[in-house]
Order: structure tokens, then C-alpha cells, then sequence
């Protein structure tokens, strides 16, 4: 599973892909996930704002399960 740091008790979700790799740009966000399915802690979500916290895990389709955590 990988990991993604944050510097930040929480980060959006359309950050996050970003960070993860997933886009290249913020904007493309919000055609991601129209496109693409998200799982958050089990759950789809599509919403680029919504907050991740250490600990969440996200199941992007390219990449896998990636893990949200607190920058050491």
C-alpha cells in the first residue's frame, strides 16, 4: 500500500490526487471523479472537497490502495 504525507491535520480529496499522482493539475479533479470511481474507506465518493484525515484509505483504479499519512 502506498503512502501519501500530509502537512496538515486534513487534506481534500482533489488535492490528494494530485499528490498521489492520479492528475496533473487541480482542475482536473472534478473530470476524475466524473470519470473514475474513488473509494474512501470503503465507501465512492466523488467529492473533490471532501476531507481526508491520517489514516483514511483511498482505492484509486491506476494506482491501488493509498494510505493518507501525518508528515514525520
Amino acid at each position: 500500500m502506498k503512502e501519501i504525507p500530509i502537512r496538515d491535520e486534513h487534506i481534500t480529496l482533489g488535492q490528494f490526487l494530485k499528490l498521489a499522482g492520479a492528475i496533473n493539475t487541480g482542475g482536473e479533479a472534478k473530470f476524475y471523479l466524473a470519470d473514475i470511481p474513488v473509494i474512501v474507506n470503503g465507501e465512492q465518493d466523488n467529492r473533490r472537497g471532501r476531507k481526508l484525515r491520517p489514516g483514511d484509505v483511498v482505492t484509486l483504479q491506476q494506482i491501488g490502495e493509498v494510505k493518507v499519512i501525518t508528515e514525520a
